[in-house]
């Protein structure tokens, strides 16, 4: 009898349709016609987009034959320009001069919008370009989010891309309902350049009962949009209306204030300081020399009068506030130099290091810095204000703290207070590595060099025949105080681990630490001994982790934090 054989073949995959043979092919043409936007193929374009220096400078290497052939625009465009002076030589376009309002915008807008024009399809926006650096944050509607949709209008606006125009308004639109009043200014802006009247009026509205000081919208709205606005408030608000000028003589002097420092000319507001009673106060010079002074003019203009560098304005904002809303750092340096509180919040909750943040996209502090580049303005603004808040957050008396680390007989020993503090920090090193890193960090204790402690015994002994005696107290006293401030910033932030090695030192050897010492019997007991400190300070840790969690926690629901989300419900803050 034949044995019978059994095939098991799966059956043929069904045909692809035409239609879905036809997408796959248009889906991976897009795809290459995008690629030729990247910049590893800008040699292959035959012109230029040259993005404005604000913007980032460089150029976008385009196609003229795709561009022509999808945009009437751009076929009038190049059909007007002139023949190039040499042969070979690439069109460039000046992006500031093509389009109004080509000034604003980024490589991050407009390499989707003409990648629209190769492709047919609308990129997504990058997340780094559209998300802050916030992390409380939702990016819903925070400043990066708007920047790119207000450029990428004003490149679809320029570009005459009618579909994409639509597009856009309607999220502009969406972002005037939920966006920070001061945050519907550059929405305006565009919408006045790009002639969107819907979508203006929408915008005049929402900012004319806001809280926004009137002098920042004249100075920001172009004319005859501040005339809508100022018409709006004083229909509604009547006499009430912050337009109403209540002393006609006050409020010259202060516009004669304020003119001079448009002009830079700080000598002639100190004489017309002299010739009044009006202070820097009265005008809120400050305020407004944070906003459009020069830095060099602001710190001047601080020397001038004792002015208040905590004073909040009619919407609560203080000068540092509008320091960081325009992310110059020379003049948040300044203010804090002045002692301006980095602490303040405005209405609506956000301090200044928050303010900062909320207006830095995630991609401008995160990239790669290439050689000899220098780090943005918001960068710096932003380590500013982390370096201040850490500086505040730390302030303590050393004294007591040196008292407490170091054992009675070795309050008056400088040397052994020293070794006693490298053998603690040593040990929080060896326990939470990370931790103790950051800790050091701050405090400046690793920029100090390290005394004689269990790491390390035989640095006590050496002597640097070019060191005077004077400058060893002066390194020695530098890493006392180093080490003190890292102590101190351990039992803030760690108190029971802190207790759990105080109770240690008090009462072990420190050389526990040398496992590999001594008889077999001596470094078992030092290894169960090693593992039974390990386990108090984890226990510790963990009871030190939900104490910040609790106490976190009862911030965010507090009475005072409550009241100022209902108020900032209520009224929106303006400059």
């Amino acid at each position: 009898m034949e044995a019978s054989t059994i095939s098991f073949s799966s059956p043929p995959p069904p045909r692809a349709t035409p239609a879905e043979l036809e997408a796959v092919s248009l889906r991976r043409l897009s795809e290459n016609l995008e690629r030729l936007l990247e910049p590893a193929f800008l040699d292959c374009a035959d012109a230029e987009i040259a993005l404005a220096a604000g913007k980032g400078g460089g150029a976008v290497g385009v196609h003229r034959c795709i561009l022509a052939a999808r945009s009437a625009f751009f076929l009038d465009h190049f059909a007007s320009l002139p023949a190039p002076p040499a042969a070979g030589e690439k069109p460039r376009l000046e992006l500031a001069d093509l389009v109004p309002g080509g000034r604003h915008i980024g490589r991050d807008a407009l390499v989707p919008v003409l990648g629209y024009l190769y492709t047919g399809r609308l990129k997504s926006p990058p997340q780094e370009a559209t998300v802050c650096m916030d992390d409380a944050c939702t990016h819903g509607a925070c400043r990066p989010a708007i920047d790119f949709v207000v450029e990428s209008m004003y490149a679809a606006s320029g570009f005459q891309i009618s579909e994409l125009i639509s597009l856009f308004q309607r999220r502009l639109s969406d972002f005037v309902t939920t966006a920070l009043d001061e945050d519907v200014v550059p929405i305006i802006q565009v919408a006045s350049t790009c002639e969107l009247q819907d979508l203006l009026s929408q915008c005049v509205e929402r900012v004319a009962v806001s809280t926004l000081d009137s002098r920042y919208l004249e100075k920001e709205l172009p004319y005859d949009i501040y005339c809508k606005v100022k018409e709006i408030r004083q229909s509604a608000f009547g006499d009430e209306s912050e337009n109403a000028i209540l002393d006609p003589e006050h409020e010259k002097r202060v516009r004669n204030i304020l003119k001079a420092l448009d002009s830079d000319d700080v000598d002639l507001v100190g004489l017309l300081l002299k010739e009044s009673s009006v202070t820097l106060d009265d005008a809120l010079a400050v305020h407004y020399a944070a906003a459009y002074c020069e830095p060099k003019v602001f710190a001047e203009l601080l020397k001038l009068d004792s002015a208040n560098v905590n004073l909040m304005n009619s919407s609560g904002y203080t000068p540092l506030h509008i320091a960081c809303m325009r992310r110059e750092p020379d003049i948040i340096l300044s203010l804090v130099e002045r002692g301006a509180s980095v602490w303040e919040r405005t209405l609506d909750g956000r301090d200044a290091l928050t303010i900062c943040k909320r207006l830095t996209r995630e991609k401008d502090c995160n990239r790669k810095l290439e050689k000899y580049e220098e780090k943005s303005k918001a960068y710096l603004c932003i380590d500013i204000l982390e370096q201040e808040l850490k500086r505040k957050s730390f302030i303590f008396d050393p004294i007591s703290i040196e008292e407490s680390i170091a054992t009675p007989l070795l309050v008056d020993n400088f040397h052994m207070r020293l070794i006693n503090l490298e053998n603690r920090v040593a040990f929080a090193r060896i326990f939470f590595p990370s931790e103790a890193k950051l800790v050091m960090r701050i405090a400046q204790a690793d920029s100090t060099e390290e005394f004689a402690g269990i790491t390390n015994f035989s640095k006590l002994k050496e002597v640097d025949l070019n060191e005077t005696p004077t400058m060893q107290n002066r390194r020695l006293r530098e890493r006392l105080d180093a080490l003190t401030k890292t102590v101190g910033l351990g039992r803030r932030y760690f108190p029971h681990c802190s207790d759990v090695l105080d109770k240690f030192l008090n009462e072990e050897s420190t050389d526990l630490i040398f496992l590999e010492t001594g008889t077999p019997e001596d470094q078992r007991v030092k290894r169960m001994r090693f593992s039974e400190l390990k386990e108090d300070v984890r226990k510790a840790f963990t009871k030190d982790k939900a104490a910040v969690q609790a106490i976190a926690s009862s911030a965010s629901s507090s009475p005072r934090y409550e009241g100022r989300a209902r108020q900032s419900k209520k009224s929106k803050p303006s400059l």
